[in-house]
């Protein structure tokens, strides 16, 4: 734990994507295990009289603990030590194999030419993956041609030949599958996030329709109940502003607002700049949208009584409600964006334009749904963009 933590540390101050930090130290420790392990087999051959093995292995050592090492105390140099490492232990087991006679040594030193691009590739370091993989196969090739002309194998123990080929094959085994399970592991990660941001942008059911239905996506809905909200004179507030203030100010409160939708079980669809969107009824339809988009509307106003701008001056927003039928689709093949279509849109959008500060004003349709639940006070006829002359109402608790 020392370990990861000290490599961890170093590590970060280069590498800033939580991703390839994790990846460098998957790569790390094992090259270090790798050493000592090979420090130790080195030690074994020396002591059973194969001089020459001991030798490469202990020149492997040496070359791979500098490379570890300088890849340890200067981490921008990470990806050229792996890569020396790499192909150092390509040209140890090669000439390894060749020192005990070829194949009819019996060792399998030649597994390693395997094991190590894969590992390397794996571990976030393609290009010295790759490297040491062409590497591998001129190795081989020179293996091949090499092989008839060896001589007799050197005298190794037959307990040292089995200790070492049972290890090889355990490690290789082992790698495999330890590879196997981690990139099943990143797969799923990588789909879990892909999830959550696919559900931060679109609906549940409309996010696994697209992830199943590559063809465009459109509803209609009989009855919908559509909300906007905006803030009274926010061009004139942010025009001196700093621009952080302004986005802070904003994402405070439409953070407020995104939990009361979550809480009225209600479909945030969009911001406009400083313009707040919600339904309530789609994408899974319900017979109380009016009523849960009102109340919605109600906490909204609420809310902002305890928000104050960057400057200290009051907020205040206009607030508009319609309910009626809706399309509602996903559109595009960029940035998708749950969005409905409509003159019941249009119409809540004219709600909210046309509206009084810090009150709710909603339509007939609105009115005549929720009759008796809440006071409605009627306004003179005003012109309505697109509509003409409305009799609208203004909601009271």
């Amino acid at each position: 734990m020392a370990l990861l933590r000290s490599l961890e540390s170093r590590f970060a101050a280069v590498i800033q994507d939580e991703s390839l930090l994790h990846r460098a130290i998957v790569a790390f420790v094992p090259a270090i295990f790798t050493m000592i392990n090979t420090l130790v087999w080195g030690v074994l051959f020396f002591l059973n009289g194969l001089f020459t093995l001991g030798f490469i292995y202990f020149a492997y050592v040496v070359v791979g603990s500098i490379a570890l090492l300088a890849g340890t105390y200067r981490p921008h140099l990470a990806a050229l030590a792996m890569g020396v490492i790499a192909i150092a232990g390509v040209l140890t087991n090669t000439a390894a194999h060749l020192a005990v006679g070829g194949f009819d040594g019996g060792v399998w030193f030649l597994v390693w030419l395997i094991i190590i691009p894969l590992s390397l590739y794996l571990s976030g370091f393609p290009r010295q993956g790759l490297q040491s993989y062409v590497l591998a196969l001129l190795a081989l090739t020179v293996v091949f041609v090499a092989e008839p002309r060896l001589g007799a194998p050197p005298p190794i123990p037959n307990w040292l030949r089995l200790v070492y080929n049972g290890l090889a094959l355990f490690t290789s085994v082992t790698m495999t599958l330890v590879w196997s399970v981690h990139i099943l592991r990143q797969l799923e990660a990588a789909r879990r996030q892909a999830d959550v941001l696919l559900l931060n942008i679109l609906p549940a059911p409309i996010a696994d329709r697209l992830k199943h239905d590559t063809s465009v996506i459109a509803d209609g809905f009989d009855e919908v109940t559509v909300l906007f909200a905006d803030i009274v004179n926010f061009t004139t507030m942010s025009a001196d502003a700093d621009p952080v203030d302004v986005v802070n100010f904003l994402n405070t409160i439409f953070s407020d607002f995104d939990d009361l939708s979550l809480k009225h079980g209600l479909e945030k669809i969009k911001t406009i700049g400083d313009a707040y969107m919600v339904a309530g009824g789609l994408p899974i339809p319900r017979p109380d949208h009016c009523e849960a988009v009102v109340a919605f509307g109600l906490d909204m106003l609420t809310c902002l009584q305890g928000h104050t701008a960057w400057h200290n001056a009051p907020v205040h927003m206009r607030v508009g409600i319609n309910t009626g039928p809706v399309v509602a689709g996903v559109i595009g093949r960029q940035k998708f964006i749950y969005d409905l279509w409509g003159d019941a849109v249009n119409t809540a959008s004219r709600m909210e334009s046309n509206g009084l500060v810090d009150v709710i004003q909603v339509t007939a349709a609105v009115r005549d749904k929720l009759a008796g639940k809440y006071t409605f006070e009627e306004r003179p006829p005003i012109y309505i963009k697109g509509k003409g002359e409305m009799v609208t109402y203004v909601l009271r608790p």
